[in-house]
């Protein structure tokens, strides 16, 4: 058995007030999946759980996404978030936190990765035509 990539999904998401990671990474993961409905699990006769879901999330600061908390955005399969840099913080000059220091806006990017481990394909048999 390999594991064989069949689809990838992209999102984006942002945390427009709170400047909360997290937040902006589910949102830019439940944006690429809502607007998708695969049915690959159904087309090749296997259970929704033997999805391999790989996530990466690119984020200003990927220490502050909770990776557990992405991970359980996802109904079935077996699911890894990996919090990349990348994303965009954008600053609000006027605005301020409780700290004095300027609030900012984020913005994730995600890509999903969905595989299954299935047979591996080696060469065609039999005679050439």
């Amino acid at each position: 058995m390999a594991k064989k990539r069949i689809a990838m999904e992209l999102g984006m998401g942002s945390s427009l007030r709170r400047g909360d990671y997290t937040a902006a990474a589910k949102r830019a993961v439940e944006n690429a999946l809502w607007r998708n409905s695969l049915t690959v699990a159904d087309a090749f006769d296997l259970p929704r759980d033997a999805m391999i879901v790989d996530v990466e999330v690119a984020v200003q600061k990927p220490q502050a996404v909770d990776v557990a908390a992405v991970a359980a955005v996802f109904p079935y399969g077996s699911v890894s978030v990996k919090a990349v840099q990348g994303g965009l913080d954008i600053p609000k000059p006027q605005a301020k936190n409780s700290d004095g220091e300027p609030q900012f806006t984020v913005m994730a990017q995600a890509a999903i990765i969905v595989s299954f481990d299935l047979p591996a394909s080696g060469p065609a048999t039999g005679d050439a035509l």
